[in-house]
């Protein structure tokens, strides 16, 4: 069962991977916004924010990670919603093959489209002047919780993809979440908010999700902020994927 399981899932991820090869500006419009503000931020701002790093674009270039991420699980919403509209999901499981292996496929799809997405942010922020003094583990660390954010987000994705009743309705979702990093640590310390909006700020998802992948690039201790992170992600990642679950199965139904 596992093996069929498997296999149809890589026919799904292939699947999906086709669509994203042949129409790579998918990948390209998802990095545009976040390079743009990097740019605006550094170049325009950057003189202007006390961030405590000496690198601004070192500050910065978290919370622009993130941003890009919400941004890019948009596209899982949409995909999944024309499956659904165009019939996809029930041609498929009128086959023997796995039934969750298509939800599976899209999610995978995600990470992956995702994670080409923060290559080119990375390498756009190597060329403003991004430095980074962390080890192998540590940039393996910060991967992981960026597949860690991309998992709770694309199943927070799948739901909407499949329960709007519209194109715009399925990609809507994602403008709070993109949204949210501004009222974090991602662009200035939370010290320089007022109290309600820092006490907000500091008890959100993205503030330690950030704060962790900062001290990892930078060498420093991350306390408790990592497994904070991790808390955040998993919670919401199981959440999200026992709804995710049970709307695909009314729709498979």
């Amino acid at each position: 069962m596992n093996e069929f399981f498997f296999s149809d899932m890589s026919v799904m991820l292939g699947r999906s991977m086709r669509h994203i090869l042949r129409s790579m500006d998918t990948i390209i419009t998802v990095c545009i916004t976040p390079i743009a503000m990097m740019l605006l931020f550094v170049y325009v701002f950057g003189g202007a924010i006390q961030s405590g790093m000496d690198n601004y674009v070192n500050y910065l270039l978290p919370g622009i990670l993130l941003i890009a991420i919400a941004s890019g699980i948009s596209y899982t919403a949409y995909r999944l919603f024309l499956d659904k509209q165009r019939g996809i999901i029930e041609r498929f499981h009128s086959m023997p093959i796995a039934r969750s292996s298509l939800l599976w496929g899209h999610v995978l799809t995600s990470v992956v489209s995702n994670l080409l997405s923060v290559i080119v942010i990375i390498l756009a922020a190597l060329i403003m002047g991004f430095r980074s003094s962390a080890g192998v583990l540590s940039w393996l660390a910060v991967a992981g919780i960026l597949v860690l954010f991309t998992l709770a987000l694309t199943w927070v994705a799948a739901i909407a993809g499949l329960s709007a009743k519209s194109v715009e309705g399925a990609s809507a979702f994602s403008y709070p979440l993109i949204f949210l990093p501004f009222i974090s640590s991602a662009f200035v310390p939370t010290e320089t908010m007022p109290s309600v909006v820092r006490a907000f700020a500091e008890n959100q998802p993205v503030t330690s999700i950030v704060e962790t992948i900062r001290a990892l690039l930078s060498s420093q201790p991350v306390g408790n902020d990592i497994w904070v992170a991790l808390a955040w992600c998993l919670g919401i990642s199981i959440v999200a994927y026992l709804f995710a679950v049970r709307a695909y199965q009314r729709k498979a139904a």
